[in-house]
């Protein structure tokens, strides 16, 4: 992390919302502090839009919204300003930026929420109540102090050092609202810090708490965890301090690593962190679902783990029984439920697909398959499957990327002359029935269903005339003939 000199940091500051935001400030007689992410962000040289004003009142009732609204009656229709009264905070929007004022408050609570009940405080107050000492830090506005960094829990050091602690007990901190807990893994993994011993500690003392916090928020962040740099610490972090259990138990479920006669499997937790950590590595952009995916890909291993005493453990059809699992997982953890799970589902069940072809012959039938049920998902469920090659032994790993790189030849070709991906028989259900004066029944399916498998196993081409000529071939042995 570089040191900024207080002379970048008021270059950082030269843009006319603060300008406009400390003149008014002034002109009320209000301290005025922009404080949490954004200074964090600004110190770490991270970009952030999100900037979050805190206002001290000095008796002024809502000073937040009193100097949003004279930041309004300044811009007119410059700017987008929003009131929230109930809360005592305003939003603007001007200029590409987004500030939320605030005023400085204290917080207290109640041990069955994690909804506070908020009082008027001084700027030390709500400095005390941020979650994190690197969130804590704030710069004043005010044109005598202006720029100047407040820092009373020494923020400036846990960045420079890379540490995540609470600014006061972290018991208190975690048991008053839980989220932080996950939030404290969050920021550990995003910024890939180390979480100071003592809040760790707390972390494991506290776990029971997170039962209170809605599987939203929770959700929320594991997405964030999911899409980070190298995601496998967050799910480390969750799982040594015993949050990852209450969460996320299937997940936990994988652990462990059991030997009979001599025989023993992989930890399938292990091995799940490192497919999503090559995943994220591999990706040009992230993609959370496809990074859910390969953290599911394995998730059905539990449930079908066996042991046979001529193969030694084996894991048969786990990638249908953690296909099926999902919609479960989704709908408790609120994730949505539509074409985004389905495209998780639809990975998970197919990922043992491309492995299977390229630990055997590569046949043309086989990659059609696979190219039409994976259809437009095949690039990612490629990406996944050479994610999932993990094995220590190097000469293996080097066998299966030249077969998958012999499976994506075969790809390319196939597509190119029987364009396969996506692709509807050339004869429909529709044709069958009005060339054979049928209504809609089991004969229909059989022969639509006897054209798909025989273009797809080469048998004819993807053409009309052909699919037409089969058809009325196996028409006649099931006793049918056109309709004049």
């Amino acid at each position: 992390m570089k040191q900024l000199t207080h002379e970048e940091i008021l270059q950082a500051l030269d843009h006319p919302v603060f300008k406009m935001i400390s003149e008014t400030a002034d002109r009320l007689q209000l301290e005025c502090y922009v404080i949490g992410g954004w200074v964090r962000d600004l110190l770490l040289g991270r970009p952030s839009k999100d900037i979050d004003v805190v206002v001290v009142g000095n008796g002024v009732e809502r000073p937040g919204i009193v100097i949003a609204e004279a930041m309004k009656s300044k811009l007119g229709g410059k700017a987008n300003i929003a009131i929230y009264r109930n809360f005592g905070t305003a939003q603007l929007k001007y200029n590409h930026l987004e500030v939320e004022f605030v005023g400085a408050r204290r917080e207290s609570y109640d041990r069955n929420s994690r909804k506070p009940i908020t009082e008027d405080g001084t700027l030390e107050e709500d400095q005390n109540r941020r979650d994190f000492t690197i969130n804590a830090m704030a710069l004043c506005l005010n044109q005598q102090r202006f720029g100047e960094l407040v820092d009373p829990f020494n923020g400036l050091y846990d960045l420079e050092d890379g540490i995540i602690a609470t600014p006061l007990d972290p018991d208190i901190t975690f048991s008053d609202d839980p989220l932080r807990m996950m939030r404290c893994i969050r920021f550990a993994t995003q910024l890939n810090f180390y979480i100071e011993d003592e809040t760790f500690q707390a972390l494991e003392r506290n776990k029971e708490r997170i039962k209170i916090i809605s599987e939203e928020r929770i959700a929320d962040e594991l997405n964030k965890i999911i899409l980070s740099p190298v995601p496998s610490k967050g799910f480390i972090d969750l799982d040594r301090c015993g949050l990852l259990e209450l969460i996320f138990p299937e997940l936990a479920a994988l652990q462990g690593v059991e030997t009979r006669n001599g025989k023993a499997h992989k930890d399938n937790f292990y091995h799940t962190l490192e497919v999503l950590d090559n995943v994220a590595r591999m990706q040009s952009a992230p993609s959370l679902w496809l990074r859910w995916a390969a953290l599911l890909h394995d998730i059905g291993k539990p449930k079908s783990k066996r042991w046979d005493p001529l193969l030694g453990w084996t894991f048969h059809n786990h990638n249908n029984i953690g296909a099926k699992m999902i919609p479960g997982i989704f709908r408790r953890m609120k994730l949505p439920t539509n074409e985004k799970m389905k495209y998780v589902q639809k990975l998970v069940e197919l990922h043992m697909r491309p492995i299977v072809i390229a630990d055997e012959e590569v046949t043309d039938s086989a990659v059609r398959r696979l190219l039409f049920e994976a259809g437009d998902d095949i690039d990612d469920l490629m990406l996944l499957c050479t994610a999932d090659i993990t094995s220590k032994n190097e000469e293996k790993k080097r066998r299966f990327r030249q077969n998958f790189e012999l499976v994506r030849h075969k790809l390319v070709e196939i597509e190119e002359k029987d364009r396969i991906r996506n692709f509807q028989p050339p004869v429909s259900g529709e044709d069958i029935m009005a060339m054979f004066g049928l209504p809609p029944c089991r004969e229909v399916g059989t022969l639509k269903s006897r054209i798909k498998d025989a273009i797809l196993d080469g048998e004819i081409p993807n053409e009309y005339q052909a699919a037409r000529d089969l058809l009325i071939a196996e028409a006649e042995k099931i006793g049918l003939s056109i309709r004049e």
